[in-house]
């Protein structure tokens, strides 16, 4: 059985930083990539950073510049450095790996970015 655990989010003023981290257990081997999605109160859930297994980044224009993905292979853990967050950056972030099994979501960790 697969779980991704997240954690990191929390409340911040606008222009701070924080960092999630997903921690991956179970069958997972060589994911085919890990990322990160959010949903803010009212919108549709929409990607923020995918990283591949080859190395190869994606990220959505609103974050380009400001947050950065990276993985742990050796523990099967991805991260997203948050910095310089805006109050439209806040909502359930949620972290998504997709291997050979399938694709797997966490339960999400809740980032407020607010004054």
């Amino acid at each position: 059985q697969v779980q991704l655990v997240e954690s990191g989010g929390g409340l911040v003023q606008p222009g701070g930083s924080l960092r999630l981290s997903c921690a991956a257990s179970g069958s997972i081997f060589s994911p085919y990539s890990m990322g990160w999605y959010r949903q803010a109160p009212g919108k549709q859930r929409e990607l923020v950073a995918t990283l591949a297994r080859g190395g190869r980044t994606n990220y959505a224009d609103s974050v380009k510049g400001r947050f950065t993905i990276s993985r742990d292979n050796a523990k099967n853990t991805v991260y997203l450095q948050m910095n310089n967050l805006e109050p439209e950056d806040t909502a359930v972030y949620y972290c998504n790996v997709v291997a050979g099994s399938g694709g797997y979501w966490g339960k999400g960790t809740l980032v407020t970015v607010s004054s």
